[in-house]
C-alpha cells in the first residue's frame, strides 16, 4: 500500500521551535558558526601511520572478562586504520579485525554504548546513556565530551556530507560540529519525539526514524521537510539508504522501502512481515544483511528474497552490524559478539565479549 505525504508538511513544521545554541562547547573557547557553514577540513588530518597500539597484558585474543555481566553490543564502528571499534555494555574497545585481538580498552564517562560514528577527519563518537564522547584513535584517549544534548540518551549518530555530525536522542535531534565541538542546533519538537534512528541520503538530507514514522530534515537548516506516518509497527527501529538512493526502514513488524524524494512506500519486503528489524547494513558487493530479534539474515536487496540466515551467533537478538571488515561481517547481540567470514559463511563468537550462555550457543 502507498502512503501519501501531506501538502501541508512544510509549513507546519517549518514553525516548530529550533533552537541555535551558540558556544555551548565541548573543548570551551571556540566560537560558534551558523548552522549553514561548512567544515574546513573535508579530508582526514590523520595521514601519518597510526600509533603501534600494544595489546594489555591481560587482553590475549579471545580472552573473556570475568568481570563483565552485560555483555550486550550495541554500536559496531571500523575506523580509517582497518580497526573495529565495539561499543558495549562494558564499554569501549578497540581490536584488529584480521585476528581478534584487543588493541586498546579506552575507559569512558558511561560504559553503556549504544551508538557510533566516525567522522571525516577519523575520530570516534560514541553515544551513551549519558552524552556524546570523542575518542581520538591516535592516542586512544577521550579529547571531548558534551552533556547539554536534548536528552544525553543517544540513540544514533549520522555524520552529513558536510561533516556536521547529527545525534538523535529520546527527546529530540541535535546537530554538532566535530572539529569544533560545538553543539549548533537542536530540534526539540520533532515530530515523533525521540530520533531512534538516522541516515543520510543521497541529496544530503537526514532521514529521521522516530515512535511515529519517518521524518526527512533539511541538513542546512534543521527545518523538517516531510513527514511519513502509518508505517506498520509506527516506531521505528533502524534505518538504512540502499546502494540505489531508496531508504530502508526496520520496525517491529517488518522491513519496507521507501522512495527518498517523495516518502512514497515502494514496497513491503514479504520474507521479513511479521518480523522485529532492529539493524540493516548493507555491503560493498550490495548484499542486504537484516538482524532482527530472531535471527540474523541475508537478501536479495532487488526480490526481497531469503538467501540465507546466519546460524550459531551468540543470541539470534541482533544489535548491531558492520560489514566489509576485515572480509568478514561483524555482529553484536544481547549476548555478545561474532564474525562471519564473507568467504565460509560460518559464524564464530569472540570468547573475550560473549556472556556464557553466548558461549553455549
Amino acid at each position: 500500500m502507498t502512503r501519501r505525504l501531506s501538502g501541508d508538511v512544510t509549513v507546519i513544521f517549518a514553525k516548530q521551535l529550533i533552537r541555535l545554541a551558540v558556544g555551548v562547547t565541548l573543548l570551551g573557547g571556540a566560537a560558534s558558526l551558523p548552522v549553514g557553514a561548512q567544515e574546513s577540513n573535508s579530508n582526514p588530518l590523520y595521514t601519518d601511520p597510526p600509533p603501534r597500539v600494544t595489546p594489555l597484558p591481560s587482553e590475549r585474543p579471545y580472552q573473556r572478562s570475568p568481570l563483565a555481566t552485560d555483555f550486550q553490543v550495541g554500536a559496531l564502528q571500523s575506523d580509517y586504520t582497518g580497526s573495529l571499534w565495539v561499543g558495549s555494555h562494558q564499554g569501549l574497545a578497540r581490536i584488529n579485525p584480521a585476528t581478534g585481538v584487543i588493541q586498546s580498552r579506552v575507559n569512558v564517562p558511561n560504559r553503556f554504548i549504544d551508538a557510533m560514528a566516525q567522522d571525516r577527519v577519523g575520530r570516534i563518537w560514541l553515544g551513551t546513556y549519558n552524552g556524546l564522547v570523542r575518542v581520538d584513535p591516535r592516542i586512544n584517549q577521550i579529547t571531548a565530551q558534551n552533556f547539554r544534548l536534548p536528552s544525553n540518551r543517544v540513540l544514533d549518530m549520522a555524520v552529513d556530507g558536510r561533516g556536521f555530525l547529527w545525534v538523535g536522542t529520546d527527546q529530540g535531534l541535535a546537530m554538532v560540529s566535530p572539529d569544533r565541538g560545538l553543539l549548533m542546533t537542536t530540534l526539540q519538537e520533532l515530530p515523533g519525539t525521540s530520533a531512534n534512528a538516522l541516515t543520510v541520503d543521497k541529496t544530503g538530507q537526514l532521514w529521521v526514524g522516530t515512535l511515529t514514522g519517518l521524518v526527512r530534515v533539511d541538513t542546512a537548516t534543521a527545518f523538517v521537510l516531510n513527514r511519513v506516518s502509518n508505517i506498520p509497527g509506527r516506531s521505528v527501529q533502524t534505518i538504512a539508504t540502499g546502494p540505489q538512493g531508496q531508504i530502508w526502514v526496520g520496525t517491529a513488524q517488518g522491513l519496507f522501502v521507501f522512495e527518498a524524494d517523495t516518502g512514497t512506500l515502494l514496497r513491503s519486503v514479504t520474507e521479513m512481515r511479521g518480523k522485529s528489524v532492529t539493524d540493516i547494513a548493507f555491503a560493498q558487493t550490495q548484499s542486504l544483511w537484516v538482524g532482527t530479534e530472531n535471527g540474523l539474515f541475508k537478501l536479495n536487496p532487488y526480490n526481497g528474497a531469503i538467501v540465507s540466515r546466519v546460524p550459531n551467533l551468540p543470541s539470534d537478538h541482533v544489535l548491531s552490524l558492520a560489514t566489509d571488515v576485515s572480509d568478514k561481517l561483524w555482529v553484536g547481540t544481547t549476548e555478545g559478539l561474532a564474525w562471519m567470514s564473507l568467504t565460509t559463511g560460518r559464524a564464530n563468537t569472540h570468547e573475550a565479549f560473549v556472556s556464557p550462555r553466548g558461549l553455549a550457543q
